[in-house]
Parts: C-alpha cells; sequence; structure tokens
C-alpha cells in the first residue's frame, strides 16, 4: 500500500505535496468493474508538475461496458496488450506515496484504490480532497448540497478558466483537478490562505 503523508496539520497548503489522480474504469459496478487507465499530476508549492505526470492504460479482466466505452471511448481493442492491473500498480503506488490525493467525486476513486491497494476506504478518505467539495464551498453551499447531482468536472472547470482538452481522458481530468485545486485554494474567499488541515476539512469526501 502507498505510504501515507503526514497527519493534516494546520501549515500552510503550499508546503505539501499532492497528487491529483483520476481513474477511467469498465464502469461503476464496484463488485465487477475495474481500472482501465489512470492518470496522475503532482502538485507541489502551488503548481501542477506537468512534467512528472503519468498515463497508462490496463487491460482489464472484463470488457469495458457499453455506456462506458461510449464516455471514454475506450475499446477492448485499445486496450488490447496493455499491462494487467497487477503490473501497472506499482507505478501508481510510488505516484501515490506520501502525498494527498487530489480527486473530483471522490467515492469512485476511493473503492477502486481500496480495490487495488487495500487498506480500508476509511483510511483512503482520510488522505483524498474532493475537489468538487472544494468548489461546492467556495459557491457557499454545504451540508445537503454536496450529495446533490450537478457540478460536473468539465463545467466547474470551464466555469472558472479552466482550460479542458480531453474529458474522459484520464490524464486530462486529473490535470484539470489539480489545476481546479490549485484555482480553489487560492481564491476561496470564505479562507483566505487556507491552511492543509482547512483543506481536507472542506475537501472531506
Amino acid at each position: 500500500m502507498p505510504a501515507a503523508p503526514p497527519r493534516a496539520r494546520a501549515v500552510p497548503w503550499r508546503d505539501v505535496e499532492y497528487v491529483a489522480l483520476d481513474f477511467e474504469t469498465t464502469g461503476l459496478d464496484f463488485r465487477t468493474d475495474t481500472v482501465i487507465s489512470w492518470g496522475v499530476v503532482p502538485v507541489r508549492r502551488g503548481r501542477a508538475i506537468v512534467a512528472e505526470s503519468a498515463h497508462q492504460l490496463i487491460e482489464p479482466h472484463v470488457p469495458p461496458s457499453p455506456r462506458s466505452q461510449t464516455i471514454h471511448e475506450l475499446r477492448p481493442q485499445d486496450l488490447e496488450g496493455s499491462p494487467s492491473l497487477a503490473e501497472a500498480r506499482d507505478e501508481l503506488r510510488a505516484a501515490l506515496d506520501g502525498r494527498y490525493l487530489l480527486v473530483w467525486f471522490a467515492g469512485v476513486e476511493v473503492h477502486f484504490l481500496n480495490a487495488i491497494f487495500g487498506g480500508g476506504k476509511r483510511r483512503w478518505r482520510r488522505r483524498a480532497i474532493d475537489v468538487r467539495n472544494l468548489a461546492i464551498a467556495a459557491d457557499g453551499l454545504g451540508g445537503p448540497a454536496r450529495d446533490k447531482p450537478g457540478y460536473p468536472l468539465t463545467g466547474t472547470a470551464e466555469r472558472y478558466g479552466v482550460p479542458v482538452a480531453d474529458a474522459h481522458q484520464a490524464l486530462d481530468d486529473a490535470l484539470v483537478t489539480a489545476q481546479l485545486f490549485l484555482v480553489l485554494a487560492d481564491t476561496m474567499s470564505s479562507h483566505p490562505d487556507p491552511t492543509l488541515r482547512d483543506l481536507v476539512r472542506l475537501g472531506r469526501p
């Protein structure tokens, strides 16, 4: 299992390392579906480190559902010959080691991280910052609003002036998530100059 980052403290948020993560999957049936691609973008000292980003296709043990193929446009023949999840997970582990996770709608990533590495969903939630929840907080909403539909990644990015090149492609979605995190951390009027602890609390899955 990837090493957990230090416990959230009242330190400036820029003093901590993060990694934005996005999974594309064969579907959202947590009993049977699996990851078919992942993208990661490190965030360090208030910058997205694009040169250290990574993207990996995975050949799954179950075929992508027709619905998922429509969304992410990855067909079985596009994945054929890619590493298995077991073969690729060491690279993913290295990308996550010692960093807080930046994700969009964290329930999906938390489930699949637990399926890949174990450790329990609660443990993964403690190190995840749901950037969608930061956007909700920045808009002055909270409580039940977190559970309502809406706040798609692409629409929220466009509203904050973050470019989207290839929606539902894992690396681009991770980059958009990282950039949105940076914009939100810098502009939340209710929490000027937030600490790590502030962002973990506001972005709790």
